[in-house]
């Protein structure tokens, strides 16, 4: 309840802003900040919000981001009714997401492996991951729907989505909440690269992942292909921001089914490179239903690499070190969301949209190669149900 609620609410605010303020600037460059500004505050707070989930209550730190982001969208709502949204004003909103986004995501994090055995980790990590999915497919196409009938009703909804989220977070049977505190400090951070310097697979999984949506950021161009190049509209848009999470829903349950447990770092590596490929076709489509299972495909490629990075990053980190663990890991997967999305608007603002996801994908692919001779030992990771902490 609380993952699924939290993931449908910011996808259906996703297109709610990306339609928005393209409407109001009909710029490439204004949905390039829009990315940078849910970067900032992710990058700035990111090691911050890891400490503190490593010695501070995480469930309270989760509820409080939940509520903070609640009352966001409940005041953008009353903006959209009123007709007083400007771009600033969302950029606003959107920083202050990112900062509740910093705190909150270490903590989800950690949750899972507070709830099950290492053994079933594999699987149900598919299960999560196919619920946040299954959130990230009906999320954008209700937000476009929601457009149809005004912003503000996209928000609203949002806001209740964000209420029900905490409701969830606070119902959680969460083991290992006692924990001593410790102040703030340069080692603090020190001790945890020392750690994922001592675990190549797992630096390799996460800076594989961070490269790899950095250079294929294509969702952020969806707003310009479903208005300028598709011509879709809105509601086109929540189709195409929902492609990517049909493909994984899809890839998550055969997962749930049959977990991912052989020769996992060869598939993680040939899932990335898929990716890459499924972008460079989506770059050039021309053709809604071509456009739309690309993005399906990329979002199923994408699946294998959180199913692998998840088991290495929750399964080889202690509890006392998870919550910085996890920060570092949301830094580099969750913010290069945000700084990609930057990097593809200012990348098409000067050679076109078209060519910079095109390049995106080719980079990933490029970036794919390197990481397979950099880290051997990641390519020939096996079985996941081995990964214990250490």
């Amino acid at each position: 309840m609380a993952r699924t609620s939290s993931s449908f609410s910011s996808c259906v605010q996703a297109v709610a802003v990306g339609w928005q303020i393209y409407a109001l600037t009909h710029s490439a460059r204004a949905l390039a900040f829009l990315g940078l500004a849910q970067f900032l505050p992710m990058i700035c707070l990111t090691m911050v919000a890891g400490h503190a989930a490593d010695h501070m209550n995480r469930r309270r730190i989760a509820m409080t981001c939940q509520t903070i982001e609640a009352i966001s969208a409940l005041v953008m709502a009353i903006a959209a009714f009123g007709g007083w949204t400007t771009p600033a004003m969302i950029y606003a909103m959107v920083m202050v997401f990112g900062a509740a986004r910093a705190f909150e995501m270490p903590c989800q994090q950690t949750f899972l492996p507070s709830i099950v055995p290492p053994h079933m980790f594999p699987r149900a990590a598919a299960v999560s991951s196919s619920l946040f999915q299954a959130a990230a497919v009906t999320g954008p196409s209700v937000g476009g729907l929601l457009y149809g009938v005004g912003a503000g009703m996209c928000y609203l909804v949002c806001a209740l989505g964000f209420g029900a989220a905490m409701v969830g977070t606070f119902l959680l049977p969460l083991r290992n909440m006692a924990r001593a505190r410790q102040p703030l400090s340069v080692s603090m951070f020190a001790e945890v690269w020392r750690f994922m310097r001592q675990r190549p697979d797992m630096l390799g999984a996460i800076s594989l992942d961070l490269f790899a949506v950095l250079l294929g950021g294509a969702t952020a161009m969806l707003p310009v292909y479903a208005s300028d190049i598709l011509h879709a509209g809105p509601t086109g848009l929540g189709l195409l921001r929902a492609a990517p999470a049909i493909g994984a829903v899809g890839c998550a349950l055969f997962f749930v089914w049959k977990p991912l447990n052989h020769r996992a770092g060869a598939c993680m590596f040939a899932a990335v490179a898929t990716f890459g490929v499924a972008t460079i076709v989506f770059a050039f489509s021309t053709s809604m239903p071509l456009s739309v299972l690309a993005l399906a495909v990329l979002g199923a490629a994408d699946v294998i690499s959180v199913v692998v990075r998840g088991a290495l990053v929750q399964l080889r980190t202690p509890d006392s070190m998870r919550g910085r663990v996890s920060a570092v890991n949301m830094l580099f997967i969750g913010s290069s969301n945000q700084l990609g999305e930057f990097e593809s608007g200012m990348l098409a603002s000067l050679v076109g949209p078209v060519e910079a996801v095109a390049l995106g994908g080719a980079g990933t692919i490029v970036v794919t190669l390197l990481w397979m001779r950099m880290f051997p030992g990641l390519r020939r990771l096996d079985r996941l149900d081995d990964i214990h902490a250490g």
